[in-house]
């Protein structure tokens, strides 16, 4: 694999499992110093070994929690020499009912997909103009429009969508790049039978049949962080297979 990330340093939030794990392992094939960072330190220890412990920083993080996220960006500033790339991908969705969403659950999800952002925007800064690099963030394509029973994810994702078009505004002046990446259903080969069914209804709104995986994700992102899109900023990528391309009518004929 090319490596377009060689001395580069990379923080990936929510980089335990799923999407976060495999742009995690997708900037380490590219040759990039990671810091995974995510809750379960045991995992992102053993992910870490795994990969590479030179060129990996497990640190144990709350995102939820601004003075976690300011001490992990700097914990990887100290180890690496400075950050190049943060990639905000840790979230949290509820499904429930609207009028059984309690003030707890719209708390958590905010905190979590939104606040976290901008905390680690506002953390990485320093660093990110000294290095003129980027930052991705992970949106959703229920970001792009509404669902049934996620009205509190649907306003969170939505407002990362927006605010990664603020941020790409207000970074520009500084060589910072500010993109989005918008995914609809992601799973793999290990879990695709036991989503069988929801697979089957995907597919009968999206253009492309079969399923999107952590490393479909991962690689959108690691294009956007590269040079091969240094003219890209605030965009929001879907990485759907074409569901929100679709006017969500059945079909007609």
């Amino acid at each position: 694999m090319e490596q377009r990330f060689t001395g580069k340093t990379v923080v990936v939030t929510g980089a335990s499992s799923g999407i976060g794990e495999g742009i995690a392992r997708r900037f380490a094939a590219e040759g990039a110093n990671v810091v995974l960072a995510a809750r379960r330190k045991d995992k992102l220890d053993a992910l870490a070994a795994e990969l590479g412990p030179r060129r990996m920083l497990p640190v144990a993080t709350d995102v939820t929690k601004q003075e976690d996220v300011q001490a992990m960006i700097h914990a990887g500033a100290g180890r690496f020499g400075g950050i190049d790339v943060l990639v905000s991908n840790a979230g949290i969705g509820i499904g429930k009912e609207f009028e059984v969403t309690t003030l707890p659950d719209w708390r958590l999800i905010m905190s979590t997909d939104v606040d976290s952002c901008f905390f680690g925007a506002q953390a990485a800064l320093p660093y990110l103009r000294q290095s003129h690099g980027s930052i991705i963030q992970v949106a959703s394509a229920s970001g792009l429009g509404g669902d049934r029973r996620l009205a509190a994810y649907n306003a969170a994702k939505g407002a990362v969508v927006n605010f990664t078009r603020g941020l790409a505004f207000d970074l520009g002046q500084y060589g910072i790049r500010v993109n989005a990446v918008a995914p609809s259903l992601t799973t793999n080969e290990e879990h695709a039978l036991e989503y069988r069914e929801l697979i089957e209804r995907f597919n009968r709104r999206r253009a492309l049949a079969g399923f999107s995986t952590p490393d479909d994700v991962a690689g959108a992102v690691s294009f956007l962080a590269s040079q091969d899109a240094r003219f890209i900023t605030g965009t929001v990528l879907p990485v759907d297979g074409g569901i929100t391309a679709g006017s969500g009518q059945p079909p007609l004929f």
